[in-house]
């Protein structure tokens, strides 16, 4: 595992107070996320929370048939593991992940202690609850009113506002199951996309060719979600 990965590379912790990052860095250990990992399964009690860096995680609600559905996407801005802190310690939501690479990875206690002091720490935190709520209410009403492709565009620019660069490595079939639709449906958004000179589609590989043009393609939803994220999380350490 490369070494030059940095806390603060996730946005959640580089907007940390100082002295609270220099608390919490002792804590902090670096891990792998491997494709397909889940991090947590429904119902289960956490014992970690993951502050993904180069990897991104899905929040998919599993059905009692085993079907699912994608409610949020998670990456490099926040933390994966908000039942912890907000009291719940366990959720219906599965942590999957979707795009692999690397994060941080913090102990359930040290991060209740943290949340329990209060400060800019609980207000971050809240703000970054809040950012993520928006995320799953607006992804439920995109997947009732907006078509498969505009969902799909929407998907890919979440995404790809949390990676370093243009490629994602998923199959159909997946992004199938993030979505909660059939994979022929996929098949036929995605060639839609492919065809407009969007996005380039071959062997679980998407490279973003066009992501102004995907930004036009897909509904209000994307704006909204990032809107908020600016909103609530800007650029600055917390106070």
């Amino acid at each position: 595992m490369a070494v030059s990965f940095q806390p603060k590379e996730n946005h959640l912790l580089a907007a940390l107070p100082a002295a609270e990052f220099e608390h919490w860095r002792t804590h902090l250990e670096l891990v792998d996320l491997t494709l397909g990992q889940v991090l947590y399964e429904s119902g289960s009690t956490m014992t970690h929370v993951f502050f993904p860096i180069t990897a991104i995680v899905s929040l998919l609600y599993v059905m009692e048939d085993g079907g699912s559905a994608e409610i949020a996407v998670i990456g490099n801005e926040g933390v994966v593991g908000i039942s912890l802190f907000m009291g719940g310690g366990s959720t219906p939501s599965r942590g999957v992940v979707q795009s692999a690479g690397v994060g941080f990875r913090l102990k359930a206690q040290v991060m209740k202690d943290e949340f329990d002091r209060g400060g800019p720490v609980l207000h971050l935190l809240l703000r970054y609850t809040q950012a993520l709520i928006t995320q799953m209410a607006q992804t439920a009403v995109c997947n009732r009113h907006h078509s498969l492709d505009q969902q799909l565009c929407r998907w890919l620019l979440l995404s790809l506002d949390r990676l370093r660069g243009s490629e994602l490595v998923m199959t159909q079939e997946l992004i199938a199951n993030m979505l909660g639709v059939r994979r022929e449906g996929v098949t036929e958004a995605a060639l839609k996309l492919q065809s407009a000179g969007f996005i380039q589609y071959a062997r679980g590989r998407i490279s973003v060719l066009d992501r102004e043009g995907l930004e036009k393609r897909t509904c209000e939803c994307y704006a909204v979600v990032k809107k908020e994220y600016d909103r609530l999380l800007p650029d600055k350490a917390a106070t």
